[in-house]
């Protein structure tokens, strides 16, 4: 079935649409998930992001693609889950520990996302939230309660960390 097709019958209710909606979209919203948080909460966060996405499906207009609305709902419970443990984004000192880089036999793609996820917490979900979900420094502020400023900075520390990451030899080119 098409995917709008699917979507129409989960407004309906039906298991199988639903089901078949999970298993198409599943694997690339827990990877969104696990950009974020680590395992564990990112598989309640992936949890909940689908117990959302089919409360709320009847409120999809299609002005966007389905994916891209998902992904905003994954997206919103993850900085959720990070609200509610007290996780705060402020400016992190000089200091900040870097990445532990380590030889991997991995792909290139896999490697860099490792060490995405390695980054430091507020780097890490400044990192994304921009490089990756495309948002600007003012929405995420708004998304963190942070200030625009904070963003900025926290996203040009992550990509230092990267860089030095990568100027290691980290991947072999």
């Amino acid at each position: 079935m098409d995917e709008q097709v699917l979507i129409k019958h989960c407004t309906r209710g039906n298991r199988l649409a639903q089901r078949q909606l999970y298993e198409m979209h599943a694997g690339r919203l827990f990877a969104v998930c696990l950009r974020y948080l680590q395992r564990e909460d990112a598989e309640e966060a992936h949890s909940n992001t689908w117990v959302k996405v089919f409360q709320g499906i009847d409120g999809f207009r299609g002005e966007s693609k389905f994916s891209t609305w998902m992904t905003r709902i994954a997206v919103n419970e993850c900085l959720m889950m990070l609200r509610r443990k007290n996780v705060f984004f402020s400016e992190l000192d000089e200091n900040a520990p870097t990445l532990q880089t380590e030889e991997h036999e991995e792909s290139d793609t896999a490697h860099l996302l490792h060490l995405i996820a390695n980054l430091p917490l507020g780097y890490r979900t400044v990192f994304n939230l921009y490089a990756i979900e495309g948002y600007s420094h003012k929405e995420i502020a708004e998304m963190l309660s942070i200030n625009e400023g904070t963003s900025k900075s926290q996203l040009a520390r992550a990509r230092g960390i990267l860089r030095n990451a990568l100027e290691k030899n980290v991947f072999k080119i």
